[in-house]
């Protein structure tokens, strides 16, 4: 086998073409009229936005819980982070890591619960995640009128009472990461702090995967009767990796909101599970093997081609149908991405 063949079968058909769909649009932009410094520091910064909920998958496909379609629940426990923090009057860059602290019980408690629920319906986590993920925005729909919040910045002006479906951060945490050491050069804005949080998270998970609790809970994932002959407390391994999943998916969208300038409440978290499973998977995780380079490769590749496509083909075709087509695009690499679960499942 060539060196060339190696590079194929080591990297993949998919990704390999993918990328040279991603590298041909940033060819194409200039000549489209699409400036290039543009389009890298929006797909750079759509990467950081999505990059810690991409990496909120590893720990639960490490145990064997499959891909974390119960997202929307560490989501909730950010969005509620989040809100607190406002409430509570926080102000700057250091209202984002009180709304990070806040955020941590209920990442906890919820993450508690859902891997008990998924401990004891073993062979059908997806499925059950996806009714959690759902229900969870439903039930916190409901919540989100009666909690009593009564900051001016958030509550609905008539009535006095819930908070409205989008809330700026303005004035609280907002480019709290962004804009720390960022590097402008022209029209470049290259979102230093945001993509170093970034990193060091994935570091981080990839150092605790290194750890005895890390590697129990590959080996329940990758042989449950092995690592229960070994003296591997199964339930509490996957309990461990669902909390870890869910803290990891508050502190995503905190990243989020930080860089997209709003909390999104209500149906906001609704659909927010299926692009950060398409990232990982198209960066060659499977339902039970996910790595750390799979999550970086997987999230700039989906956040690239997402960010590309509308640009590039909305001035070739000279009109503006910049939401049409990431719809589209969107869909169309989920559908790709989840067929490729059969492909990697045991």
């Amino acid at each position: 086998m060539n060196p060339l063949q190696k590079i194929v079968e080591k990297t993949g058909w998919p990704r390999l073409i993918i990328g040279f769909f991603l590298l041909s649009l940033f060819i194409i932009a200039p000549f489209a009229g699409v400036k290039i410094s543009t389009s890298l520091n929006d797909t750079l910064v759509r990467f950081g936005m999505n990059g810690i909920l991409v990496l909120a998958m590893v720990p639960m496909i490490h145990s064997g819980c499959g891909l974390n379609f119960g997202l929307p629940l560490g989501i909730i426990a950010g969005l509620l982070g989040g809100t607190l923090s406002m409430q509570l009057g926080a102000s700057g860059p250091m209202s984002f890591f009180i709304a990070i602290l806040l955020a941590t019980p209920f990442a906890v408690l919820f993450g508690w619960g859902y891997g008990a629920l998924l401990n004891r319906v073993k062979g059908g986590e997806m499925m059950i995640a996806t009714y959690v993920g759902f229900s969870s925005v439903a039930f916190m729909c409901i919540m989100w009128l009666l909690l009593p919040y009564n900051n001016p910045t958030m509550i609905w002006g008539y009535g006095g009472a819930g908070l409205r479906t989008t809330i700026s951060v303005e004035g609280y945490y907002l480019h709290a990461l962004s804009d720390f050491l960022a590097i402008r050069i022209g029209g470049f804005v290259f979102p230093t702090g945001m993509i170093l949080f970034v990193l060091l998270l994935n570091f981080l998970v990839w150092v605790f995967m290194r750890t005895r609790t890390g590697t129990a809970m590959t080996a329940v994932g990758s042989n449950p009767v092995f690592a229960k002959a070994s003296g591997v407390n199964i339930d509490r391994t996957r309990t461990i990796s669902v909390i870890l999943s869910t803290w990891l998916g508050a502190i995503g969208i905190l990243v989020y909101q930080q860089s997209f300038g709003f909390i999104q409440l209500y149906m906001g978290p609704f659909y927010m599970a299926f692009p950060a499973v398409a990232a990982i998977l198209i960066g060659g995780a499977s339902v039970n093997k996910a790595s750390i380079l799979n999550v970086l490769i997987g999230a700039f590749l989906f956040q690239g081609i997402l960010t590309m496509t509308p640009s590039v083909m909305n001035s070739l075709i000279q009109t503006d149908m910049s939401e049409v087509i990431r719809i589209i695009v969107s869909n169309g690499m989920i559908i790709y991405a989840l067929t490729r679960v059969k492909k990697g499942a045991k």
